[in-house]
């Protein structure tokens, strides 16, 4: 059960992922390139979904 609910959980991904374009569009300090590359590296879920793939023993 308790896998389930983290499974669950990393699908809150999108959220995150809108909160932090909100975010980068605000910013003035980063350059136009990197709010891109930030941009569309954070679509990518990969460290919650690891995470709970593995356990939590990653550490």
């Amino acid at each position: 059960m308790k896998k389930i609910i983290e499974i669950l959980l990393c699908f809150l991904h999108p959220i995150a992922v809108v909160l932090i374009w909100i975010d980068l569009l605000t910013r003035r300090e980063i350059g136009t390139g990197a709010k891109i590359a930030w941009a569309i590296f954070v679509i990518i879920p990969i460290i919650p979904f690891v995470y709970v793939l593995t356990g939590g023993d990653l550490w």
